[in-house]
């Protein structure tokens, strides 16, 4: 039996002809037709060509592996304790879930402290204001993705490419700040195109940004962005912002080949990193000369030794957090085939980071921490991450169930105040107030908000606090009250590849 989807994926709206009939081995329908008007992966692509290695309609929606990995969290239960209490006292009439600390901080000098192990790693489409001010309701970091800028329609650049006006990043920047209450940030990632353009430079000189993330890659995937250009005006726009452009819109023919319609095709390429240690120590001194007070990394499952450098790089330069982002979770604009076939799954992406963070803390280098992500959506993935990540892997990344969250929660506030509130959400009352349970209480903790709060973020924020709670009670069920109490040994093995992974 094959892994991997067969040639029909929600990613480019395909199907097979026959789905309950195919071959194993290609993902094709078991018997190919003449009649047939190839619905599926390869019609679409004898229609579309390269078009289709990528998803469709990539700004309004985020994708996830459609593989069935062989191995993952599932293979696992959580442990239950009867006796005890580790971090707190044994004592029934004072210790309960309550009790259970799932703060946590992170940081070189400048600590973050966060409410809550988590880190909702980057986006900068779909519903982004509710994503990042949510996050601030709820105590947790919250990452600004990769080419914001170019969201932004009054987006300006000096003659030699740098950004000097992106207003959007305040925007974003101001739905976080004025939700803060002491926990949490929001950080600003960079690639290798806003490298070049000065992303960092201009934020960090001009809005309250304290928090940088380096990334590794494009969608934490190795690869490079790619995006089709239909206009000539757009293809010399990019190129003179300081952007790759194939052909090169300023080639003599090119013009007049556009203009016959010829129906060659202009492509946008992000830029591969190219950097090395001497680089990237360069470009940290640089941001924390300009008043950073932390610097991250995005990471993923690339090549064991290029992990190992990323992380003795990180080590060398205090970095404070790196993101490892396993396969098989989502991202918002890699190949079709990447994201089904690269990389290592998240379980075991996070055993070759842990084994090569021992290895640091034995040579006595600085340990920055480290958060898991890909396909953690719920607390018992969530417990089930950090116990096998201990003692090194510390919080988690929950990307596309966040923003769920946020887009899910504005959908239903808005069938709300439309009357048209779904049957099953009545029986939790008549107005949004008392539907979204939180509401009433987020909405007094900010009762000196200068504009409405959106229900949005409240939905973001309540997702969070059920994950919270959800830990909290999965931690006093091993009779764990602190974070730090949390490994291997308060999960069980289900299968003879769990037992494996156990035991090495």
């Amino acid at each position: 039996m094959s892994l991997s989807p067969t040639l029909s994926t929600t990613f480019t709206n395909t199907k097979l002809r026959t789905p309950n009939n195919i071959c194993d081995l290609s993902g094709m329908c078991s018997v190919c037709s003449d009649k047939c008007t190839g619905l599926c992966e390869i019609g679409l692509s004898a229609i579309r060509g390269a078009e289709v290695a990528y998803p469709y309609n990539t700004n309004d929606q985020q994708f996830a592996s459609e593989k069935k990995y062989p191995f993952d969290f599932s293979h696992f239960n959580i442990n239950g304790r009867i006796f005890g209490a580790i971090g707190a006292a044994e004592d029934a009439e004072q210790t309960n879930v309550h009790v259970a600390d799932i703060s946590c901080e992170i940081g070189y000098v400048n600590k973050i402290k966060l409410k809550a192990p988590v880190i909702l790693p980057a986006m900068a489409k779909l519903n982004w204001e509710d994503y990042y001010s949510g996050a601030a309701m709820a105590g947790v970091m919250v990452v600004i993705g990769e080419n914001a800028i170019n969201k932004d329609s009054d987006l300006k650049h000096d003659n030699k490419g740098k950004v000097i006006h992106a207003p959007i990043l305040g925007k974003m920047i101001d739905c976080f700040r004025r939700f803060e209450k002491g926990y949490g940030d929001i950080v600003l990632q960079v690639n290798a195109d806003d490298i070049v353009v000065g992303t960092a430079e201009y934020a960090l000189k001009t809005f309250e940004i304290r928090t940088i993330e380096i990334k590794f890659g494009q969608a934490a995937k190795g690869i490079q962005h790619v995006a089709p250009v239909y206009s000539y005006d757009d293809a010399v726009s990019l190129k003179n912002k300081g952007y790759l452009v194939f052909p090169n819109p300023m080639e003599d023919g090119i013009k007049e080949a556009f203009d016959r319609g010829e129906g060659f095709h202009v492509m946008q390429y992000g830029r591969l990193p190219m950097w090395n240690e001497s680089i990237l120590e360069a470009l940290i001194r640089k941001y924390r000369d300009l008043g950073a007070h932390n610097i991250l990394f995005k990471m993923a499952g690339y090549d064991i030794e290029d992990i190992r450098r990323v992380i003795r790089i990180a080590s060398k330069n205090n970095i404070a957090l790196i993101t490892f982002d396993g396969a098989g979770g989502g991202t918002g604009h890699s190949p079709c085939k990447m994201m089904n076939e690269w990389g290592y799954p998240t379980i075991d992406l996070e055993k070759i980071v842990n084994g090569i963070m021992k290895d640091i803390a034995k040579e006595g280098g600085w340990m920055p921490d480290i958060a898991i992500a890909g396909g953690i959506a719920m607390e018992d993935t969530m417990f089930k991450a950090i116990a096998l990540g201990a003692p090194n892997i510390k919080m988690v990344g929950i990307g596309r169930g966040a923003m769920a969250a946020a887009m899910s929660a504005k959908n239903m506030a808005a069938l709300i105040k439309a009357g048209k509130t779904p049957q099953t959400h009545l029986a939790f009352g008549t107005d949004a107030d008392t539907i979204f349970k939180d509401a009433k209480y987020v909405k007094s903790i900010y009762k000196t908000a200068d504009k409405p709060i959106s229900y949005g973020a409240i939905g973001l924020y309540s997702y969070i606090n059920r994950l919270s709670f959800g830990m909290k009670l999965l931690m006093t069920l091993n009779r764990k009250f602190g974070l730090q109490y949390i490994d291997q040994s308060d999960v069980i093995p289900l299968t003879k590849e769990a037992r494996e992974y156990l035991s090495d």
